[in-house]
């Protein structure tokens, strides 16, 4: 995978961890309860800075309602467990913004340049790589985030004139 900026899409029960209390929680939080090691893997390799959709799945709602950064890379609650196979893989991840318009999974599946996404194809993994022209889709169909620097999503950075207001 190249360097830079990654991103990446973290599910999360609203009844166990929601947006709301990430919220509440001055936008911080410690991303774990990950058993799958495939999902694992995927935590082991986020950087600091990359970004993550925050993803709130179950019966209830499925849809893209945030975002967050990673701001402190992989690690166990001690470091006896950190040379454990089987210890937990932690990220801590703060709150970037909230999507002007949350981005349901019934849209993205009638969308035809998500088509392939990760998401439709291994619906139970709970962290997922996300590829840019996916990130940057799902953005535009939710007007962005708060925080982004623009109504589309475009990182400020990627955006040829980030140096003009909007």
């Amino acid at each position: 995978m190249a360097k830079g900026k990654r991103y990446w899409l973290l599910k999360t029960e609203p009844g166990e961890w929601s947006w709301e209390d990430q919220e509440a929680n001055e936008g911080l939080t410690k991303w774990d309860g990950v058993k799958n090691k495939q999902a694992q893997k995927h935590l082991k390799s986020m950087k600091l800075g990359d970004l993550c959709f925050f993803y709130h799945s179950g019966a209830t709602a499925r849809r893209v309602v945030g975002v967050v950064s990673v701001v402190k890379e992989w690690y166990s609650e001690s470091e006896a467990e950190k040379s454990d196979k089987n210890s937990e893989v932690v990220v801590d991840v703060k709150a970037v913004g909230e999507m002007r318009r949350q981005v349901d999974l019934k849209d993205m599946k009638q969308d035809e340049e998500l088509k392939g996404f990760v998401l439709f194809k291994q619906p139970r993994l709970s962290v997922m790589p996300v590829p840019q022209e996916v990130w940057n889709r799902i953005c535009e169909l939710g007007n962005g985030y708060e925080g982004d620097g623009n109504a589309i999503g475009k990182d400020a950075d990627d955006d040829e004139d980030s140096g003009t207001e909007q």
